[in-house]
């Protein structure tokens, strides 16, 4: 009984030691971006990823808490009450006391969870007032966007299939990249409205902690509200048919001035596709 405490030790200090190793390299290796071999969320950089990784946090704590504590108690049986220890078993079989106990604690943690996870799911869900607003379209297989607020400048993003196809100084990710960019100021609350063209779509941004479904016909909102600049990456979440993977989103969160030059630009580049889409209206 001894080596087998002994060596469930072990491997509890192994994996604890291994789950710090994952969360340091995770947070010392950048963000925006899922990393070999991390088994932690990505590092938050908005207010909702923010609390939403503490509310993750909160519940592996109780989770890993209750573990340890099954573990203990089926070792400490285990021993307690084995054949050498209990010559003459006993033959109780009921008692009140303990039924309520494990009725009564398992509500409790349910509460404690719950209230702060309501809280959460209403900051996620009420928007607060934005400025600025990005519509992103989903189709098979790729993304559109427009800025409404900016002049109405429509146009579309294409994963890139490799680093040749970068047309500018921005890092390639293999099947994250994309040839056109979603660009946000830094410190603005940014309101995205989604939605799809054909089939069901999910545009979500781990490291923002935004995730909405693009349903055809509908008109879904989220928010977010980027703490620093850098570049941040998506995938759609909703199995859409054969190249599902290859709707990566790519967003470029940038200071005040760039992005109003980004906007000018944007609006003389993606001229033509503004006329398209007033005809499309009509």
């Amino acid at each position: 009984m001894n080596k087998i405490i002994k060596t469930t030790l072990f491997t509890l200090i192994s994996l604890v030691c291994i789950a710090l190793n994952s969360f340091s390299m995770a947070n010392d290796e950048g963000m925006g971006i899922a990393k070999n071999w991390g088994i932690d969320l990505q590092i938050p950089n908005s207010e909702v990823a923010t609390d939403v990784y503490n509310m993750h946090f909160f519940v592996l704590v109780i989770m890993a808490l209750i573990t340890l504590f099954v573990l203990a108690l089926l070792l400490w049986v285990g021993y307690r009450y084995s054949e050498k220890k209990n010559k003459t078993p006993s033959k109780r079989v009921h008692n009140t006391f303990i039924e309520i106990l494990w009725t009564a604690i398992p509500v409790l943690i349910l509460v404690v969870i719950s209230i702060p996870s309501f809280k959460l799911l209403y900051k996620q869900d009420v928007i607060p007032e934005p400025d600025l607003t990005i519509k992103a379209i989903g189709y098979q297989w790729y993304w559109g966007y427009e800025y409404p607020d900016h002049g109405n400048f429509a146009y579309e993003a294409f994963m890139l299939q490799s680093e040749d196809e970068v047309e500018d100084n921005r890092p390639f990710k293999r099947m994250l990249t994309t040839d056109t960019r979603v660009v946000v100021p830094v410190n603005k609350i940014v309101r995205v409205q989604v939605t799809a063209a054909d089939v069901l779509h999910s545009w979500a941004v781990p490291a923002l902690g935004v995730k909405t479904d693009a349903v055809p016909g509908r008109l879904n909102e989220t928010w977010f509200k980027a703490d620093k600049t850098g570049i941040y990456y998506g995938m759609c979440s909703e199995l859409c048919g054969v190249n599902h993977q290859s709707m990566p989103i790519e967003i470029h969160v940038v200071s005040d001035n760039e992005f109003s030059a980004w906007v000018e630009e944007s609006q003389k580049k993606y001229a033509n596709n503004n006329e398209a889409l007033k005809l499309s209206s009509k």
